[in-house]
């Protein structure tokens, strides 16, 4: 998801984890993603506390979903320095315990009845802990039980060791926020506590950001500027190419993929936020005249708009398959709360196959499932060879479809066509409780199939590595990647 904003990490000392070469995580990693907690608690002693309650024994299903290391492909993560020197933004709107209910959960409170006024305490930067409790103390019952309130539960009890929210133990969590938030923090997160390889990165901020960790946090390009025409003079900047006219503009969308695309590990839209996914492929002929009325000031017409950006659409698609990157559309749910035109989400599966027909040498990674028309993806998995589905965002929207949606894939689409796992979030924290959600249903899945006579045990057990990691290592080549990263120009690596 991109989110439109509607009003719009752990204990003290990064540990030293031990990763086998397979991808596997040690025994206390495990632990911490699959649901059994190992934290360090007020006295110093480790805890381990059960959110999910187990089988009496468990299964070497379970265990091997327990010990495999997630390539997360999809976040919105800002830069850790964005964190360790703070200031407000409106991304990171505060730097306390409420930045972990400021993105998606925020959503379900204001859904669940909370006064718009509440909300705004609870991400305000000036709020003391208090007055923001008082505001989430009426709501927090109604909305634990969702996927977003699982996610924070759980990211609240691997990090601070803390199970239940009241005006007790919100105090534990500021004090025990700020202990964490400090330079190296993200690495000890996403890698020992939520088991996450490496992450991919859909930067609201920047077009491609030039992290200071690429390695962990690897790159889109965000192509919704690039096509978005009214974004044209922004996007030369960079560059140093004037734009006078439609052939200006598109050698500044070459220098983005020649400057960026050896670093890049896909592009990434969600026009769908704003627009159906009906992208016509316009010659440059006919969108340059409403172009160069654009850049001489006139406001254009709806037909004139589409015009130019389904025409930049297709050439930032047509210039991401030369760099070999997959091309990310967003799809179906909406991030925030009172705004989402069903119809047009219902339009999306079919407008989606007219994309995979016109470009048959692009790798198309549809994302979050395009929930709720999630049995249509599955279909769409299993006739196009150029498109794959990402559950990215998808399990904690909905938990338990999520599971029918994996084990729909499994039995009816080649195994390489999915991946299971992103956690779409802005502040980092949240992604620990997603990934334990996930892990807990690709357990369920994978057992439901197993259960049921549809997968024997050792065919389950050999698709976890593929869908938890292999799958993205492969349709994103990350073994080239990170050659790549490693020697950024910008970190002078």
């Amino acid at each position: 998801m991109d989110p439109p904003r509607h009003a719009k990490e752990q204990p003290a000392a990064p540990s030293s984890a031990q990763t086998s070469p397979q991808g596997g995580l040690t025994r206390r990693e495990g632990l911490l993603g699959a649901g059994v907690i190992g934290i360090a608690g007020p006295t110093g002693e480790a805890s381990m506390e059960r959110v999910f309650e187990p089988e009496p024994r468990e299964s070497d299903l379970a265990a091997h979903v327990r010990r495999t290391k997630f390539v997360d492909t999809h976040e919105h993560l800002v830069e850790e320095e964005s964190r360790t020197n703070w200031k407000p933004e409106p991304r990171i709107p505060c730097n306390d315990w409420g930045l972990l209910l400021s993105h998606y959960i925020d959503a379900d409170l204001v859904v669940a009845g909370m006064p718009p006024a509440d909300r705004n305490m609870l991400v305000s930067p000036d709020a003391d802990t208090g007055a923001k409790w008082k505001a989430l103390e009426p709501w927090w019952p109604r909305v634990a039980n969702t996927g977003y309130g699982m996610a924070v539960r759980l990211a609240l009890e691997a990090l601070y060791g803390v199970r239940d929210l009241n005006a007790t133990t919100i105090k534990t969590v500021a004090e025990r926020y700020h202990a964490t938030v400090k330079r190296g923090f993200y690495r000890h997160v996403l890698g020992e506590i939520a088991g996450i390889e490496s992450c991919q990165v859909n930067s609201l901020q920047r077009t491609f950001m030039e992290s200071s960790q690429p390695t962990l946090l690897m790159q889109d390009i965000s192509i919704l500027n690039l096509h978005t025409p009214e974004q044209c003079h922004a996007n030369a900047r960079e560059s140093g190419i004037a734009v006078t006219c439609l052939a200006d503009y598109h050698k500044v969308l070459d220098w983005w993929f020649a400057t960026y695309g050896p670093y890049a590990v896909a592009a990434k839209s969600q026009v769908a936020y704003s627009r159906a996914l009906d992208m016509e492929d316009v010659p440059p002929e006919k969108a340059a005249p409403p172009f160069a009325d654009m850049l001489g000031g006139r406001r254009l017409e709806a037909n004139e708009r589409k015009t130019v950006e389904d025409h930049l659409f297709w050439y930032c698609v047509r210039k991401a398959t030369e760099a070999r990157l997959p091309v990310k559309l967003h799809t179906g749910y909406y991030a925030g709360c009172n705004s989402m035109p069903m119809a047009r989400l219902a339009g999306n599966p079919g407008q989606i196959t007219d994309l995979l027909r016109r470009a048959p040498d692009t790798t198309f990674v549809l994302m979050h499932i395009c929930y709720p028309f999630h049995e249509e993806m599955v279909a769409i998995a299993k006739q196009w060879h150029n498109a794959v589905i990402d559950m990215c965002w998808s399990w904690i929207i909905n938990p338990e479809a999520s599971v029918r949606f994996l084990k729909s894939m499994l039995t009816a689409a080649p195994s390489n066509k999915v991946l299971t796992f992103g956690g779409d979030y802005i502040p980092v924290e949240p992604v620990v409780g997603h990934a334990m959600v996930a892990r807990r249903g690709i357990t369920l899945a994978l057992s439901g199939l197993v259960a049921d006579g549809w997968l024997s045990r050792s065919a389950a057990v050999e698709l976890v590595e593929p869908i938890m990691r292999g799958n993205a290592r492969t349709i994103f080549r990350l073994d080239e990647k990170e050659r790549a990263l490693a020697r950024v120009p910008w970190t002078g690596a």
